[in-house]
């Protein structure tokens, strides 16, 4: 359906205003500010009608899109050997279209991304301070769902939300709360510490919790190789330790894999 013509205008203006932007803009928004990339369009328009100017600043996709493109522009050039181009763009276009639809749920900056298009000898994990522009953490090793994965070392091919299938699912989560964590391996127990993980990206993986997928530490991620979870994006004990509490109760995980279905259908992927 085509969008009313002043919306063109609004769009044509946001585009040159991105244009008009030095990289070196890395802070983005809090809820209740615009975020450089949009303030920066405000005052291209100013001498606009004043119509036009507030439909810039509160038309979500043209929002989501110029924070999406600035984030691109400032990570992009540090996070190099991903599996596909448009994973990060995917990833942080996801990230601010759900913050845009649900800002209380999303409390804490962060985002905890997976190229699973790499295989599990790859460091893969990244975290990203999605206000700095930073990256806190990676890349890193991440575990992959035995279901996804035929051999023990690879990458993951088959991704699915469905009960028992021990895969991983492809999409966007909410980190919810901690919990004591035990889990199998090696013909013994261990125990770490784990982060609920509420899928939002409707049909890929929201029996995630259900499912009980969740982010966990386990003895068999190393320095040098991932071994399979249950469906778990899990990493090595001791990050899980000092990582996982900064991720819970707010913060965002994205898992990424090159898959055409999931590419062309996830709700917020496909956003904005």
């Amino acid at each position: 359906m085509r969008r009313p013509s002043s919306r063109t205008i609004v769009k044509h203006a946001l585009l040159a205003a991105t244009a008009a932007l030095t990289v070196g803009a890395r802070y983005l928004p809090t809820p209740q500010q615009n975020g450089p990339v949009l303030t920066k369009a405000v005052e291209l328009v100013g001498g606009a009608a004043p119509a036009a100017v507030a439909a810039l600043t509160s038309d979500p996709s043209s929002a989501v899109g110029a924070e999406t493109k600035n984030a691109v522009d400032v990570l992009g050039a540090t996070v190099r050997g991903l599996s596909h181009p448009q994973a990060l763009e995917d990833a942080f276009r996801s990230y601010f279209a759900f913050k845009a639809a649900h800002p209380d749920a999303v409390k804490k900056p962060l985002l905890y991304f997976v190229d699973y298009g790499l295989s599990n000898t790859t460091p893969r994990g990244y975290v990203f301070d999605m206000e700095r522009l930073a990256v806190v953490d990676g890349p890193f090793m991440v575990a992959h769902g035995r279901g996804s994965s035929g051999a023990s070392n690879g990458v993951p091919t088959r991704f699915s939300n469905g009960f028992g299938a021990a895969t991983t699912s492809l999409g966007l989560y909410v980190a919810q709360e901690l919990y004591g964590f035990v889990g199998h391996a090696g013909g013994g127990t261990y125990s770490s510490i784990g982060l609920r993980l509420k899928g939002v990206s409707e049909g890929f993986n929201d029996n995630a919790r259900a499912r009980g997928v969740v982010a966990h530490g386990a003895p068999y991620v190393t320095a040098t190789r991932a071994g399979r979870s249950e469906g778990c994006p899990a990493v090595d004990q001791a990050r899980a330790k000092e990582l996982l509490p900064k991720l819970a109760n707010g913060a965002l995980v994205f898992l990424f894999a090159p898959n055409a279905d999931w590419m062309q259908h996830d709700p917020w992927v496909n956003n904005g």
